[in-house]
């Protein structure tokens, strides 16, 4: 499956952003989708991550309650609805499928996409 995300940008800290994960080569479902990012200088960190019923998610400490993470199957599009930006949100994004369900727990993911840079203004 080949991913591109896409939707980042600049915001005021307290705005919102919606990214979104476009996937090619397969159909998502069954898929485990997920979000992360990486700022600058500091390590890859867990953002988001839902089965492919939708009926299960995982939200990284620092977001959870800001940020949703949703799917359209029929769309083959993956999303991440993030309010209340901060800047220590400011990373490029990237989303990530794999087709194990045990990979929400284990935050381990097979593809890989291209990121999106978000970057949140104090």
């Amino acid at each position: 499956v080949q991913l591109q995300a896409s939707g980042g940008g600049l915001v005021q800290a307290g705005g919102s952003l919606k990214l979104s994960c476009a996937a090619s080569g397969r159909r998502i479902i069954g898929l485990v989708m997920g979000w992360f990012r990486q700022a600058p200088g500091k390590e890859r960190e867990f953002v988001a991550a839902m089965s492919w019923t939708g009926d299960v998610t995982d939200y990284g400490d620092s977001v959870k309650g800001r940020f949703t993470i949703s799917r359209d199957n029929v769309k083959n599009t993956v999303y991440l609805q993030m309010n209340s930006l901060k800047p220590e949100d400011t990373a490029v994004y990237f989303c990530a499928a794999d087709p194990r369900s045990q990979a929400i727990r284990r935050r381990d993911f097979y593809s890989w996409g291209q990121g999106t840079q978000v970057t949140v203004s104090s």
